[in-house]
C-alpha cells in the first residue's frame, strides 16, 4: 500500500501546481469556464500593460493611461520625447510581454514560502486598487480589476493557508501561460488592437533596434521559460511550511 502524500511535501507542491495548470488550460473548455476564468484574463492583461507603462516611467516617460477592451486586449500609453533612444524604445515595448512572466515567477516563488502568501495576495490587490485609480480608463478594467483585488482580499483574509497557497501557485502558472494566449501576437510584426492597427511588442523592438521580430519573440520566449523553470524549480525545492 502506498505511503499518503504528506501535507507540504514536494509531492504536494508538484500535485497543487498540476492542478493549477489544469485549470488554466481547460477551464475554458469546459461550460461557464470562460466566463469563470474572464476576470483573470483581464488580469494577465494588465500585468503586460502596466510592465509597458511602469517601464515608461523607468526610464523617464509619462504614463498616461491604461486601456482594457472587453475582448482582454488593451494598451498602455505614454509620451516620449521625439528624440527618445532606441533602446529606451525597445525596452518598453519588451517589458509587456516579459511582464506576466517576471509576476507569475514571482507568484510561484512566494507560494513556496509559507510567510510570504498573505503579504503576496495584499500587495497584489493593492497594487490593482491603486492602478485602477490611477491610471485604467475603459470601464472593464474598473470594473474587473478591482473585483479581482476583493477576491484577492478575501482568500487572503479567509484564515485557509492551503487556499492562500493554491491562489498564488494558481495566478503564477496563469501569468507563466498567458504567453500562450499571445502567442500570434507575439511572433506577429503588427496587430488589430482597439479597431487600429499598429506595431506588436516585437514589431515595436523591430523597429528600434533593426533584428527582424520572430527574432525577439524567439528571444522573449526563451527567456520566459528560463525564468519560469527557475522559479518552479525554487518553489519546488522549498517546504510550504517554511516560516
Amino acid at each position: 500500500m502506498k505511503n499518503p502524500i504528506a501535507p507540504g511535501s514536494q509531492a504536494e507542491q508538484v500535485g497543487r501546481l498540476m492542478l493549477a495548470g489544469a485549470l488554466v488550460l481547460f477551464l475554458p473548455l469546459l461550460p461557464f469556464g470562460t466566463f469563470l476564468l474572464y476576470p483573470f484574463v483581464i488580469l494577465t492583461t494588465w500585468f503586460h500593460e502596466m510592465a509597458h507603462g511602469l517601464a515608461a516611467l523607468l526610464v523617464g516617460w509619462d504614463f498616461q493611461r491604461l486601456v482594457i477592451f472587453p475582448d482582454g486586449s488593451g494598451f498602455a500609453e505614454s509620451l516620449s520625447p521625439i528624440d527618445a533612444s532606441p533602446l529606451k524604445r525597445a525596452f518598453v515595448a519588451a517589458a509587456g510581454p516579459l511582464g506576466p512572466t517576471l509576476v507569475g515567477s514571482l507568484l510561484i516563488l512566494a507560494s513556496g514560502r509559507r510567510r510570504s502568501w498573505r503579504p503576496a495576495l495584499y500587495a497584489l490587490a493593492v497594487a490593482l486598487i491603486l492602478s485602477t485609480l490611477i491610471w485604467v480608463r475603459s470601464p472593464v478594467g474598473v470594473v474587473v480589476l478591482p473585483l479581482v483585488a476583493l477576491i484577492l482580499i478575501v482568500i487572503a483574509r479567509s484564515n485557509r493557508p492551503d487556499l492562500e497557497r493554491f491562489a498564488l501557485q494558481f495566478l503564477g502558472i496563469l501569468a507563466a501561460l498567458s504567453m500562450l494566449r499571445d502567442w500570434n501576437y507575439l511572433f506577429t510584426e503588427s496587430a488589430v488592437i482597439g479597431g487600429r492597427r499598429v506595431l506588436s511588442d516585437t514589431g515595436a523592438i523591430e523597429a528600434a533596434l533593426i533584428l527582424p521580430h520572430w527574432i525577439w519573440a524567439g528571444l522573449i520566449t526563451i527567456l520566459s521559460a528560463l525564468a519560469i523553470g527557475a522559479s518552479l524549480k525554487r518553489a519546488l525545492n522549498r517546504d510550504g511550511r517554511t516560516r
